[in-house]
């Protein structure tokens, strides 16, 4: 028969791990990269991408966030606005890296509706507590320059309306140059991925800096 004293100890004890279980997930912030092919390592080994290699950069810096890739190849900005209250509820991410707008511009999409798209997920996730940064995309210049400066000027704009984070042009110094692109001149080659990281790092470093402010451009 267990005594009293036994069962209080016991039950310290328990709680004690609880307690350090909690602190330890309190411990470990979580990033969520909601994104398409671009982040999705599309065509290339998995441990080569730019979202691997934020998490190496994280652990190489000190950083204990856990990194969750929620991005899949050929996502549109409607389509993961219909994942976005699972992936919220299931990961409660600090941070969220939106790299959309690509696939809606490729298709012809609605420009319109792309940007109400983006600003339902920078808004809902806001009002969930996260902060967010909000990737600028480019349309190859066969589209034409009416339909492209169009297109790009969303994420400025759905960046200042809602208080998000702007990162520049994600394929800075990568898009147009075939020795760091794939076959198909969309997606960069693993060669490409830490160029991808570096135009995206400057504002991303600074909200780990400062996790209260999101204002960085």
């Amino acid at each position: 028969m267990i005594s009293a004293r036994s069962y209080i100890r016991s039950s310290l004890l328990l709680l004690g791990i609880l307690l350090t279980f909690q602190m330890s997930l309190a411990a470990n912030p979580t990033i969520v990269v909601l994104g398409d092919s671009l982040s999705s390592a599309y065509g290339i080994p998995t441990n080569r991408g730019w979202v691997a290699l934020l998490r190496q950069r994280l652990d190489e810096l000190g950083y204990s966030h856990e990194v969750i890739n929620a991005s899949i190849s050929g996502e549109t900005t409607r389509g993961a606005g219909e994942r976005l209250d699972e992936l919220v509820a299931m990961h409660q991410p600090q941070l969220l890296i939106v790299e959309l707008g690509g696939n809606d511009g490729l298709r012809g999409m609605s420009l319109k509706e792309m940007r109400e798209n983006l600003n339902d997920i920078v808004d809902r996730s806001i009002g969930a507590g996260c902060r967010v940064l909000l990737v600028t995309m480019r349309l190859p210049p066969n589209y034409g320059s009416v339909y492209t400066d169009q297109f790009e000027s969303i994420y400025g704009e759905v960046a200042q309306s809602t208080g998000a984070a702007l990162a520049p042009f994600f394929l800075e110094s990568i898009a147009g140059r075939p020795h760091l692109m794939q076959a198909d001149g969309i997606h960069p080659r693993a060669q490409a991925q830490q160029q991808m990281l570096d135009n995206i790092w400057p504002v991303l470093a600074k909200l780990l800096e400062n996790p209260g402010r999101s204002d960085y451009h």
